[in-house]
């Protein structure tokens, strides 16, 4: 490794706008969006940087790929209006107008299941305050019956009651919940798990109901807007990669791909040694930026309480399955699916770079049961239930099917799991953490991973005396 940061004990230290003899230098360790977000928050307040990721790009778990040709995201990723953090970083990036909003929710939901053949209906949201914003779409939608509509607004107004504040809300589960407030099983599918398990990466009955009710509350009754969903128009490597590095390159970070650190560790004088083959850097702070487990290997001794507790913050699978066919099968740019192992279907066509046929990606969340399931039987399973749901995929040929694997793509929401996550501060002095999975009082989102990144820079730069840069994302900082 060369250029600009030295190895041990050698040369004066540069800034992050290469001065040397700033006094001041960071590591941050994982080249996520949470360590992105920490490395760009610290060198636009002067701070010389260095960001050190393992593997060969950046974007953590949302990344692209090369495939025959195409240029294929490892899984379907979006985000909604209330994502301010993550809007945020897209602005920092220059990359919001890549990945724009819908100007309006507008969610088409086909339900497979209907002996008089497949039905649509859709949420959608109207010009009108919360929560009258959605009340017509509730009215009108086809899916559950009159009764069953009545009883979820009336869950969704007990739902907005609940105080976000209150830990005993993370000891329940939220399927449980729905129960107790009137909530069928059709209702749980075709409408709560039809958001919960995209967003939560869980079914009702295995979430944390703290979690879910943040969701609900901020994404469907805070806001008229909140919920608008938007998604990138290109190859996520072209955000979370290629802008990303333009973005770091340009605030003066020193960045490493396929550089993993194998120790961290204080020294007399109280910097920090950061090792990884062949090298050894020295910081001032460092940002550990990596998956919980991964974290916990290499946390040096007495950095946090119950270190341990990092080891219990279950994972959760997204199984995404793609398809290319040879003519367009589907006319929206996306839909959910009721009756149906299909949950989210989305078109990847212009994003891929195909130009015959239709590109269609399918994401499918909590998947524990498929995860580890063979192309062949994914491939006899979910072709089928395609043709359910898009007539025009019955005379389509497939030119390809394969599946990408994401075993831990997430923490796993459970009840309880608000105890185990750290804030960004550890008990070690110059060392803060940062991750979707740390306490940001978000589930396992690109929202969670930025502001996790922001309050990770936020403490350090309150440790060493560096005003926060102005125009960095408010957010107040974790526990």
């Amino acid at each position: 490794m060369t250029d600009g940061t030295q190895s041990e004990g050698q040369g004066p230290r540069a800034d992050a706008a290469g001065r040397p003899g700033s006094g001041r230098d960071a590591v941050v360790i994982g080249g996520g969006l949470a360590g992105i977000t920490a490395a760009l928050a610290l060198a636009d307040a002067g701070i010389g940087v260095t960001l050190l990721e393992g593997r060969p790009r950046l974007g953590g778990l949302a990344f692209s790929f090369q495939r025959d040709g195409l240029t294929v995201d490892n899984g379907q990723h979006v985000y909604l209006r209330c994502c301010t953090a993550y809007r945020w970083f897209l602005d920092r990036i220059e990359g919001a107008a890549l990945a724009p909003l819908q100007n309006r929710l507008d969610v088409p939901v086909l339900d497979a299941d209907r002996p008089e053949g497949r039905r649509l209906g859709r949420l959608r949201r109207d010009a009108l305050p919360v929560p009258l914003h959605l009340g017509r779409s509730l009215a009108a939608y086809p899916h559950l019956s009159l009764a069953e509509r009545a009883r979820v607004g009336r869950a969704a107004l007990a739902l907005k009651g609940l105080d976000l504040a209150d830990p005993s809300l993370d000891t329940q589960d939220f399927g449980s919940w729905l129960t107790a407030h009137g909530q069928s099983a059709r209702a749980v599918e075709a409408l709560w798990d039809l958001v919960g398990v995209a967003t939560l990466n869980a079914v009702a009955g295995d979430a944390s109901l703290g979690l879910a009710a943040m969701v609900f509350k901020t994404g469907l009754l805070s806001d008229p807007g909140a919920a608008d969903i938007g998604w990138a128009r290109v190859p996520l490597g072209d955000l979370h990669d290629r802008l990303a590095r333009k973005a770091l390159d340009s605030a003066g970070v020193r960045t490493e791909v396929r550089t993993r650190v194998t120790s961290i560790s204080t020294e007399d004088n109280g910097r920090w040694s950061v090792r990884v083959p062949g090298e050894t850097l020295t910081a001032d702070v460092v940002v550990l930026a990596v998956p919980q487990r991964e974290a916990h290997d290499l946390l040096p001794a007495g950095a946090l309480d119950a270190p341990e507790r990092l080891l219990e913050i279950g994972t959760a699978p997204i199984l995404n399955v793609h398809v290319v066919y040879d003519r367009k099968v589907l006319a929206r740019p996306f839909f959910a699916a009721l009756g149906t192992p299909v949950q989210w279907v989305f078109d990847r066509t212009e994003a891929s770079g195909l130009h015959r046929g239709q590109y269609l990606a399918l994401s499918q969340s909590a998947a524990h049961d498929e995860i580890d399931e063979p192309v062949a039987a994914l491939r006899e399973r979910y072709l089928p239930e395609l043709e359910r749901l898009l007539p025009r995929a019955r005379g389509a040929e497939v030119k390809d099917f394969f599946v990408t694997r994401e075993r831990t793509a997430t923490f796993a929401p459970t009840p309880g799991v608000g105890r185990l996550r750290p804030g960004a501060r550890t008990k070690a002095s110059g060392l803060y953490l940062a991750g979707a999975w740390t306490a940001t009082g978000w589930p396992a989102t690109m929202e969670s991973a930025v502001r996790s990144g922001v309050s990770a820079a936020q403490a350090a730069l309150g440790a060493l005396g560096r005003p926060r840069p102005r125009h960095l994302f408010a957010i107040e900082e974790a526990a």
